[in-house]
């Protein structure tokens, strides 16, 4: 019955690889079938070299492995709260990538400054505030997940407008509403995270572009009257 969606979640695994967005085993992708409440995620330590379809792992909302004889990925939790608290949410990516992380790090948010960004995100990347000493020492990955719930809920975030949050220390979780959304998101957070920082170097006071200009590149995209790209016959 989940065989396609193990063969794409497989291959969603197998491109963050092939986009350099992950190396050796960091990272995972996952996906939900809401309407069965399944959730399909890599396993745990496989390198994206070796994974294949029959290693997905398959688990219900709590947890439990329903499919699949190995591990599920140690960031599991993080995947099954957001998906808990946003069911617009189908599919979840976590990397390490090198530009996104590097704001993760230092604890700050990738500003919008300019249209390439405003083409996928409505308005900066956000950034978690710091796990507190109990909550890394017990349900650290839950509890992770929990703070990325926390903060685009405090900021009033839509997770498919904003669809990207920086965990504090951490590095990166995108969403969208398939795998294949949800990489092209990481895959575009990367490089926006990238230009920022060269950006910055060209002029540490660069402003956040103008709201009028956001709003008309995010809108033209994805508002309800879209108009980038070709009508659907």
């Amino acid at each position: 019955m989940f065989e396609e969606m193990k063969e794409r979640v497989c291959e969603g695994n197998v491109a963050l690889s092939e986009y350099g967005l992950v190396i050796f085993t960091w990272g995972n992708l996952s996906e939900i079938d809401f309407k069965k409440k399944i959730v399909a995620i890599k396993p745990s330590g496989v390198s994206f070299e070796e994974l294949e379809a029959e290693d997905i792992v398959l688990l219900d909302l709590r947890g439990k492995v329903v499919e699949g004889d190995k591990r599920p990925s140690s960031d599991t939790p993080t995947h099954l709260e957001i998906y808990r608290n946003f069911p617009k949410v189908k599919a979840v990516v976590h990397t390490h990538s090198t530009y996104a992380t590097a704001f993760a790090q230092a604890l700050k948010e990738i500003e919008c400054f300019g249209t390439t960004h405003a083409d996928h995100f409505f308005g900066r990347i956000p950034v978690t505030r710091k796990l507190l000493k109990e909550e890394i020492v017990k349900d650290y990955e839950a509890n992770t997940g929990k703070v990325i719930v926390e903060t685009l809920k405090e900021k009033k975030i839509k997770p498919l407008q904003v669809p990207a949050c920086l965990v504090a220390n951490h590095g990166p979780f995108v969403f969208g509403d398939s795998s294949k959304n949800a990489i092209q998101n990481a895959i575009v957070l990367e490089q926006v995270a990238k230009m920022n920082i060269e950006t910055l170097k060209v002029n540490p006071e660069t402003s956040a572009i103008d709201q009028a200009l956001l709003d008309k590149h995010f809108l033209r995209k994805h508002g309800k009257n879209a108009y980038y790209g070709q009508r659907l016959q």
